[in-house]
């Protein structure tokens, strides 16, 4: 199984928002031909963004543009607003078999471990900007 790509979707739409900005008209077509998704995936991306106070955008074909400083969005503030997680990382299937004594003890033996890793890929998340991002693009992005 794998995350959700909405996080990496979401990262890639701001730094198109970002690189392109100055110059065109960014809507979610734009954004989608870099992304090579459908619109109406970026569509909600940016609603996301928006409501998470990242991103501008003008009704009908008006563009989006960042409205936050990039030194402030981390990409932990990004997997946030993209939803691609509420609550804990890891999902347990729901009922283990309590009469078993590995399916007894699976949260007991399982649990911290699950939270130290999500709580350490949070931390990681948190160290990048996505300033830190722009400055890694190659200078012709």
């Amino acid at each position: 199984m794998q995350l959700s790509s909405r996080f990496t979707v979401a990262v890639h739409t701001l730094l198109v928002i970002h690189v392109f900005g100055k110059t065109e008209k960014v809507t979610s077509e734009f954004i989608a031909a870099s992304v090579n998704v459908n619109p109406v995936v970026i569509r909600r991306t940016l609603q996301s963004l928006k409501a998470a106070g990242m991103v501008g955008v003008k009704a009908g074909s008006g563009g989006a543009s960042i409205v936050k400083d990039l030194h402030d969005i981390s990409l932990l503030d990004v997997y946030r607003a993209a939803g691609c997680v509420e609550g804990e990382l890891f999902h347990f299937h729901e009922t283990p078999n309590p009469d078993c004594p590995v399916g007894h003890n699976i949260h007991a033996v399982l649990d911290a471990h699950l939270a130290d890793a999500q709580a350490a890929m949070e931390n990681e998340l948190k160290k990048v900007t996505l300033a830190d991002l722009v400055a890694e693009l190659p200078a012709k992005a």
